[in-house]
């Protein structure tokens, strides 16, 4: 409990202008995996085969927690630099994230490499576990990232 409790102090100390930046970066997670998914129906893109009742639900925390890393990113006076491994697990989070949501005869990568009875056979049941990997993937950037955001101030400079 005091894991969790050491995590969220950063963010209650967060200026408007993260959290901007949080709700923007989540909204545009739905958006840019909602659309292609075809979560978000639009004409542009279409399904084989039903989204799956977890869909919704992992897309909006996979959008929550891409929001809320992405804002780690934004500078402040006390702000660090970038760390390249939650940066790179990240984005490996919000890429399972993608296919674990997307229909499994849809994605051309998947029928290349498996053909459509292997999409269903073999990818589709896969799905749920790529979802929690990357879950688990963009929780684990954001802990990093919200711990080492407190260890190491950098103070800011004078203005001239």
């Amino acid at each position: 409990m005091t894991a969790l409790r050491t995590s969220v102090r950063p963010l209650l100390a967060w200026p408007r202008r993260r959290w901007a930046t949080a709700g923007a970066a989540a909204v545009a997670t739905i958006v840019f995996i909602g659309v292609p998914t075809d979560l978000i129906d639009t004409p542009l893109f279409s399904r084989e085969v039903a989204p799956t009742w977890w869909s919704w639900p992992v897309l909006l925390l996979t959008a929550t927690l891409t929001g809320l890393l992405v804002a780690t990113y934004v500078a402040t006076p006390t702000g660090t630099g970038p760390d390249r491994s939650a940066s790179r697990a990240g984005g490996v989070g919000g890429l399972l994230s993608f296919f674990a949501v997307g229909c499994p005869v849809c994605n051309k990568l998947v029928l290349l490499a498996v053909g459509t009875s292997g999409a269903l056979r073999w990818f589709q049941p896969v799905q749920p576990i790529l979802s929690v990997a990357g879950l688990l993937l963009l929780g684990w950037a954001l802990r990093v990232r919200l711990r080492t955001e407190q260890s190491c101030r950098v103070p800011q400079r004078a203005r001239s």
